[in-house]
């Protein structure tokens, strides 16, 4: 049983949408473990297979940091998400995970990043959630979004204070990612801080309610 079930699309978005929370968590003996879903094979030098190893290899480094129980790794195909999504076998073996686990608490992407993937994802945790079958509290995180669009809706709020440095250091476990991480870097500190004023914190991250 884990208390905390992150459900993703890519290895990293974990640590980029939630890593200061997941380290809050950790410190105050909470489990958490990170469902990936694609194999996040695109490179520019790389081949699909060499760099899909060395995104697992980056992603149990960037967990152990985070102080995480672990990593799944689904390998679906990127890019296509919906479509695979739409395999009856894949969606009970996802449900079977989620049953098995019982996490108290599930984190996702949400609705308002641009990425397909990202909202590939968001489309089949509220279907689950209308369906019942997820019955616990399910907030969304953003990747490429830095102001939330429903700013008035239910949220989260972690003062991240005291473990935004912790989150950096996950982050930049992604050594193959730089080029990415570097161009999202400053939407992840400046979210960070913005959050932060807003709520009195240093740092803070805020999440939105789906159910």
């Amino acid at each position: 049983m884990t208390e905390i079930l992150v459900l993703c699309a890519h290895n990293d978005d974990q640590v980029i949408g939630v890593g200061g929370t997941l380290a809050k968590y950790a410190k105050e003996g909470k489990k958490f473990k990170t469902i990936v879903f694609t194999h996040g094979a695109f490179h520019p030098y790389f081949t699909k297979k060499v760099i899909s190893k060395i995104r697992q290899k980056e992603g149990i480094k960037s967990d152990k940091v985070l102080k995480g129980s672990g990593i799944l790794c689904l390998g679906l195909k990127d890019m296509s998400l919906k479509k695979e999504l739409g395999n009856k076998e894949l969606k009970q073996k996802i449900i079977g995970i989620i049953k098995k686990e019982k996490p108290k608490k599930i984190f996702t992407h949400s609705s308002f990043d641009s990425h397909p993937d990202h909202k590939a994802l968001y489309n089949l945790v509220k279907e689950l959630i209308n369906k019942k079958i997820i019955k616990c509290d399910v907030y969304s995180f953003d990747v490429w979004t830095v102001f939330n669009p429903k700013r008035n809706s239910p949220k989260l709020v972690v003062d991240v204070s005291k473990t935004f440095e912790k989150k950096l250091e996950a982050i930049f476990a992604y050594k193959s990612q730089k080029n990415v991480i570097w161009t999202l870097m400053f939407n992840i500190c400046l979210k960070a801080i913005i959050n932060g004023w807003i709520y009195k914190y240093k740092y803070a991250e805020v999440f939105n309610k789906l159910n």
